[in-house]
């Protein structure tokens, strides 16, 4: 990602663009990242917009203002805070796909139900990826991710919960980028993720039995399951450590008490963070 920002910053120098310039992201959730921070950043900040082309990007990445690069392996680790002056919002572009591509797209489309609207999530759930018209679903991930950024841009509190699933879900997709274990997509971590905050809800929560079997087995359902024998049960908990949601050495997670009703700063154990992926790997066999 530094070295994508670095290509960026040496086409506009060439280019001679100035600080009138606007820069245009066409692409996937990396390229928004990139082009917005490098933008950013170029001659202390030039104008840019997006155009997201995956459903990621459409629902997520390309929608709140963050802007993140990987630093050593770990995920955004290098970021700011800065609104592109436009998103454009094409869905044709997502007939480019594939089935994977959508499907790690759609993990974020479960979150913002999971965390924000219970009367959306019965409609996530009966979607058909295959056939469906995602149109009305972009839209409304778009107004539930809006209306949280709007009350707190910078993540000082609300905005945090759009974290859910992610705290472990990233942990795992760096670990699989560092080499050791099959690479997986964003939204493939993000839904095991899902599975085991979802658990750590139930176990911190109370989040009922029926809502942590209804997600975990609509997750299973929809997505392979992650070989969690592959990954390093210790370095996945490393990462965590990473988390910028964590204060005073305490890894917190964003965390359900009820479907569309989210919880965050909730700190968890490292056992119970063991205890997690346990259920994950016990449930997925």
């Amino acid at each position: 990602n530094i070295e994508g920002c670095k290509y960026i910053w040496q086409t506009l120098s060439d280019s001679k663009a100035d600080r009138k310039s606007l820069l245009i992201n066409l692409g996937g959730g990396v390229i928004g990242d990139m082009g917005g921070f490098a933008a950013s950043t170029f001659k202390r900040g030039i104008d840019f917009i997006n155009i997201p082309t995956t459903l990621l990007a459409q629902v997520d990445a390309s929608v709140g203002g963050k802007l993140g690069i990987d630093l050593n392996h770990i995920k955004n680790e290098v970021g700011i805070f800065n609104f592109p002056k436009a998103v454009f919002v094409c869905p044709k572009f997502l007939n480019t796909l594939d089935a994977r591509q959508i499907n790690s797209g759609f993990a974020e489309v479960i979150k913002h139900a999971l965390i924000a609207d219970k009367k959306y999530w019965p409609e996530v759930k009966s979607f058909d990826k295959r056939s469906g018209d995602f149109t009305k679903l972009i839209v409304r991930s778009i107004e539930i991710k809006n209306k949280i950024v709007k009350a707190d841009p910078k993540e000082t509190g609300l905005r945090k919960i759009l974290n859910f699933g992610h705290t472990i879900g990233h942990a795992m997709e760096t670990f699989s980028l560092e080499g050791t274990a099959a690479t997986l997509l964003h939204g493939e971590a993000v839904a095991a993720g899902i599975v085991c905050e979802t658990y750590l809800s139930h176990k911190k929560l109370k989040l009922t039995k029926e809502e942590l079997h209804e997600i975990t087995s609509y997750i299973f359902a929809n997505y392979r399951p992650v070989r969690l024998d592959k990954f390093d049960e210790h370095r996945l908990i490393e990462l965590m450590k990473h988390d910028k949601k964590n204060e005073k050495g305490a890894i917190n997670f964003s965390l359900l008490r009820e479907i569309g009703n989210t919880k965050f700063d909730a700190c968890c154990s490292i056992s119970q963070i063991k205890d997690a992926l346990k259920y994950y790997r016990e449930f997925s066999i």
